[in-house]
């Protein structure tokens, strides 16, 4: 469970923010399936607040099969539909129908690369890159990996996957530490062996 009286990056205020900060932000993710999972969440998250995600994450993980990509794939129109009728997730059409168009171009990374990890840990040349931000405001939306990263996968066919929605992802999946150096968690992922 979170421990409130320590160091964290300012946006952790919720309990469910706070969680996530301290177990999961950050990361280094090697799994295809937390890639998607990401993939899916940071799309859903474009225009709304990471929290409103979060909260909503639970359902999201139901209807998408806990985002196993080749079950997602297989989604068709009455799935779509399906997923549109879902108060739990946002209901946005063009976001949820990317997710499933999104599912079928990540098995094609993976048929290409081994992996989906084998593909993205490229942009960060294997390792993961730390910053070492002081103020939340240093704290870039973009970045010339994200914009490489961006590029690449719109080249692939895959949608919403702006620069910003690519920097929070390598955010999330810890191929950028992006904690600031008070926090607690910026010196113990910075510890941690890089795959």
């Amino acid at each position: 469970m979170a421990t409130p009286e320590k160091t964290r990056c300012p946006w952790a205020i919720t309990d469910l923010a706070i969680d996530y900060h301290d177990r999961e932000w950050g990361v280094p993710v090697y799994d295809d399936q937390v890639h998607f999972e990401f993939l899916v969440l940071e799309a859903a998250q474009a225009g709304l607040s990471w929290n409103t995600v979060l909260n909503k994450r639970g359902h999201y993980r139901k209807a998408f099969h806990n985002f196993v990509p080749e079950a997602v794939a297989r989604f068709g129109d009455a799935e779509l539909e399906t997923l549109l009728q879902n108060p739990g997730l946002i209901r946005n059409r063009l976001k949820l129908s990317a997710a499933i168009h999104n599912a079928r171009m990540f098995l094609e990374v993976q048929e290409a690369f081994g992996s989906f990890s084998n593909y993205i840990w490229r942009f960060v040349e294997g390792r993961p890159i730390r910053n070492a931000w002081r103020y939340r405001e240093e704290v870039p939306v973009t970045s010339a990996e994200s914009d490489a990263l961006s590029r690449d996968l719109k080249r692939r066919g895959f949608k919403f996957v702006g620069s910003t929605i690519c920097y929070a992802h390598l955010q999330a999946t810890g191929l950028v530490n992006d904690h600031l150096i008070s926090c607690f968690r910026y010196s113990e992922l910075a510890g941690q062996p890089s795959g």
